[in-house]
C-alpha cells in the first residue's frame, strides 16, 4: 500500500522524529509536516501527481521549520514546489493554510478552500476566530475567571494573521480535472462550518480534520443563534460514507481503509455523546455548558486535564447541548 523515501531521507525524518514521506497510493503522497510545541507533533499534507501538475491538500504551518520541512521532503520524493498548480485547503485554521501563499508565490498555483472559511467571507459572517471563541466562552456560563484564562491561553497560542486571499471559494459539490485525475471539493462542515473534503474520484478521500481513524471529531465553535455543527457533522460523514471511497487521508494520524466503517463508528460515537449530554441536561433548558462539561466523560477526569484541554472540551459540550436544545424543539 505505502512507499517511503530510501533509506538516507528517512534517517533525517526519524531524528525529527515525524514520518518520513510515504506514497500511500499511486502517485499520492503523506508529506508529515513538524508542529514544534504541539503535542500532535506534526500535520500530514498529501501531494498528488496528475496530468497538470501537482496537487497539494493543505499546506502546513506558517513557521520556517514548516517550509523548510516540506520543501526538502518535496525534493525528496522527486517533486519541485514550482510544478504546484492548485492547493486544495481542508479549512482555515493555521495548521492547514500556514504556507499556502508562499506556494502560490512561487508556482502560481491557484488556492480553493470552502466558501464558509473563507477569511473575508467567515470575518463577514462572523467575525475573526478569536472573536468567536470568546463569545463561546462566555455562552458556556464558565466562570469568569475562568473565560479569561482559557482566552488568555488561546490567544497565546492560536493568533495568526487571518488575512489569507483565496482564489476560488466553493459552496457546493464542485468537480476539478487535472489531466487524468479528477478530484471533487465536498463541503463537509462539523469541524469547521466551511471544512471541506477531497474525494479523488480514484478513490481516496482526504478528510482533513473531520474524520481520523482514532479518536473523535472536534466540533466547531458555536458562535450564531442557528449554529449546530453536531447536526453538521451528522450529515457530513453521511456524505463521507456514500462517496465510495476505499483509502482516508486524514491530516493528522494516518491513512486508513474501511472509510465508509469508519464513518458509521465516528457517527455513533458522537451520537453517543449527544444522549449522554441530553440526560445531564435535562428539559429545563437552563443547564449551562460548563455544568455538562465537568460531568462528561472524557480521557481523564475534569479537574486532571490540561487547560486547553478543558477549553477543547469545554466548546465540544457546548456544540453538543446546541444540538439538543435543537432536537427537543
Amino acid at each position: 500500500m505505502s512507499r517511503p523515501v530510501n533509506d538516507t531521507h528517512a534517517a533525517s525524518y526519524h531524528a525529527r522524529q515525524i514520518p518520513a514521506p510515504t506514497e500511500v497510493t499511486d502517485g499520492v503522497w503523506a508529506i508529515p509536516i513538524p508542529l514544534r510545541g504541539s503535542a500532535l507533533r506534526y500535520v500530514t499534507v498529501f501531494l498528488v501527481d496528475t496530468g497538470d501538475g501537482a496537487v497539494l491538500i493543505d499546506a502546513g504551518y506558517d513557521h520556517p521549520s514548516c517550509w523548510q520541512s516540506f520543501t526538502e521532503s518535496v525534493a525528496a520524493i522527486g517533486h519541485r514546489i514550482e510544478t504546484i498548480s492548485t492547493v486544495l485547503l481542508t479549512h482555515n485554521h493555521p495548521d492547514h493554510i500556514g504556507f499556502a501563499a508562499r506556494i502560490r508565490a512561487r508556482s502560481g498555483a491557484r488556492l480553493i478552500m470552502g466558501q464558509a472559511d473563507d477569511f473575508a467571507t467567515m470575518h463577514r459572517r462572523r467575525g475573526g476566530f478569536l472573536t468567536q471563541l470568546r463569545t463561546a466562552l462566555t455562552a458556556t456560563g464558565a466562570p469568569p475567571d475562568v473565560v479569561e484564562a482559557m482566552y488568555a491561553d488561546a490567544v497565546a497560542v492560536t493568533a495568526h494573521h487571518e488575512d489569507l486571499r483565496i482564489d476560488l471559494a466553493v459552496a457546493d459539490e464542485t468537480e476539478f480535472r487535472f489531466g487524468d485525475v479528477t478530484i471533487r471539493a465536498v463541503p463537509a462542515p462539523g469541524h469547521t462550518y466551511g471544512h471541506t473534503v477531497y474525494f479523488d474520484t480514484r478513490g481516496s478521500v482526504f478528510t482533513g480534520d473531520t474524520m481520523m481513524p482514532e479518536g473523535p471529531t472536534q466540533l466547531a465553535i458555536v458562535s450564531r443563534a442557528d449554529d449546530d455543527p453536531a447536526a453538521d457533522l451528522f450529515r457530513t460523514l453521511q456524505r463521507i460514507r456514500d462517496l465510495g471511497a476505499t483509502l482516508a487521508c486524514p491530516a493528522h494520524q494516518f491513512p486508513y481503509r474501511d472509510v465508509a466503517a469508519r464513518a458509521d463508528e465516528l457517527a455513533a460515537f458522537h451520537r453517543a455523546e449527544v444522549a449522554t449530554v441530553s440526560a445531564l441536561a435535562g428539559t429545563d433548558g437552563q443547564t449551562t455548558a460548563w455544568d455538562v462539561a465537568r460531568r462528561m466523560r472524557w480521557r481523564k477526569p475534569w479537574d486532571e486535564l490540561g487547560r486547553g484541554t478543558q477549553r477543547f472540551s469545554l466548546v465540544h459540550a457546548q456544540a453538543l447541548l446546541r444540538h439538543t436544545a435543537g432536537v427537543h424543539r
